[in-house]
C-alpha cells in the first residue's frame, strides 16, 4: 500500500471516530430520557378511567402532576381528614364477602407526609351518592394498611389517593386479605409534647383484653423529620403464675440527639391476624442550656448593672438637656 493510501485510511477512520464522539452524547441522553421513568399524568387522575384493582394484586402508581377533578369530589364528605390536590381513582369488587386491607407501602415522597386513602361507595363521579367508609391521612412513609370491615361481594368500592398536604408520592397500592405493615391511625398532636431533658424514656403500655392471642410487641420510633418508624425492639409477652398474659409492659430507650419522637408500640399475633396498635406517644427530648460558672454569673450580673447605671444617666442627662430648652424658648 502506498503512502498516500495510508494516509487516506488514517484519514478517513479519524473522521468517523471523530462522528462518533460528537453524536454519542446525544444519543446517549436521548436513550437515557426514553428509559426513564415518565412523569406524566396517570390515566385514572380522571374518575372516568379509574383503574380497576384486582385482589391481591400489586400497583404501583404516583401522584405527580395529577389534578383534582372537583366535579368528582366533596369535600364536605370527608371535613378535615382530607385536603384534595393531585388524588387518582381506583376501583375494587371483592368477589367474595367479608374483611378486606387495604396495604400502601414502598413510598417514596418529596416530604415526609406520604398519601391519603379515602374508601367510598356510591356512583364514581357523582358525589351527592357518595358514603364515606374510611378516611385516612398517614403523616409519613410508613408501610401501613386500612381495614376494611364487611365489604359485600360485588359491591364496587371506590378508592381515591391523594398526596398528604401537598406531598408528591410514588406508592404501591394492594387490597389483600392479609394486612401488610403497621395499622395506619393518626399520631397524636406533636404540639402539646412538653420537653424533657432526660435522653432515657420509658415507654409504659397495657395489653387489652379486647386484643386476641398475642405472642409479642414490636416497638417502633421515628424523629419528626423522619420519612419511616424503625424497629427499636421487640419484647415477649409475659405469663402470669397462672398461665394468662400479663397486663403491663414497659421498654426503655436511650436518645442519641436532642428532638422529637413517636413511639408506637404494635401488638402482633403468631398467625396472620392483623396486628394491633396498642400505644403511641410523642417524646420532646431537648437538652438544657449550660449553666454559667460562678465568675461568668459574677461578670453578667456586673455588665447588667453597668448597663443599668449607663441608661438612667443617660435618661437624667436627656431631662437636663430638654429642661434646658423649654428655659430658652420660654423665658420669664
Amino acid at each position: 500500500m502506498s503512502n498516500w493510501q495510508q494516509r487516506l485510511r488514517v484519514s478517513t477512520k479519524a473522521k468517523f471516530c471523530l462522528r462518533l464522539f460528537v453524536t454519542a452524547p446525544f444519543s446517549l441522553s436521548t436513550s437515557l430520557f426514553l428509559i426513564s421513568p415518565a412523569s406524566a399524568q396517570v390515566a385514572n387522575d380522571d374518575i372516568a378511567r379509574r383503574r380497576v384493582v384486582q385482589a391481591e394484586e400489586a400497583i404501583r402508581s404516583a401522584t405527580t402532576d395529577c389534578t383534582v377533578q372537583w366535579s368528582a369530589v366533596d369535600e364536605k364528605l370527608t371535613g378535615k381528614c382530607i385536603e384534595y390536590h393531585n388524588d387518582q381513582w381506583f376501583e375494587f369488587t371483592p368477589r367474595t364477602a367479608g374483611r378486606y386491607y387495604v396495604n400502601i407501602s414502598e413510598q417514596q415522597c418529596r416530604d415526609t407526609r406520604g398519601v391519603q386513602l379515602v374508601v367510598l361507595t356510591g356512583t364514581a363521579g357523582h358525589p351527592e351518592t357518595y358514603q364515606v367508609l374510611s378516611c385516612t391521612s398517614l403523616g409519613s412513609q410508613d408501610d401501613v394498611f386500612v381495614a376494611l370491615d364487611g365489604l359485600r361481594a360485588g359491591q364496587p368500592y371506590l378508592l381515591d389517593v391523594d398526596g398528604y398536604l401537598k406531598d408528591f408520592c410514588a406508592f404501591s397500592l394492594a387490597v389483600s386479605r392479609t394486612p401488610r405493615g403497621v395499622p395506619a391511625l393518626a399520631p397524636p398532636p406533636v404540639a402539646a409534647v412538653v420537653p424533657a431533658a432526660s435522653a432515657q424514656f420509658t415507654l409504659h403500655w397495657l395489653l387489652p383484653d379486647s386484643v386476641g392471642a398475642v405472642h409479642q410487641f414490636r416497638v417502633l420510633r421515628r424523629e419528626t423529620g423522619a420519612f419511616r418508624a424503625e424497629t427499636r425492639a421487640t419484647v415477649a409477652v409475659s405469663r402470669t403464675t397462672l398461665g394468662g398474659s400479663a397486663p403491663g409492659y414497659a421498654w426503655t430507650d436511650t436518645l442519641a440527639a436532642p428532638g422529637r419522637y413517636l413511639y408506637q408500640v404494635v401488638a402482633e399475633a403468631p398467625d396472620h391476624t392483623a396486628p394491633v396498635l396498642v400505644q403511641q406517644q410523642w417524646y420532646y427530648y431537648s437538652q438544657p442550656l449550660p449553666k454559667l460558672n460562678p465568675l461568668a454569673a459574677a461578670a453578667t450580673q456586673q455588665a447588667a448593672k453597668a448597663q443599668q447605671n449607663w441608661e438612667r444617666r443617660s435618661h437624667r442627662a436627656r431631662l437636663k438637656r430638654q429642661a434646658v430648652v423649654r428655659r430658652h424658648s420660654f423665658p420669664d
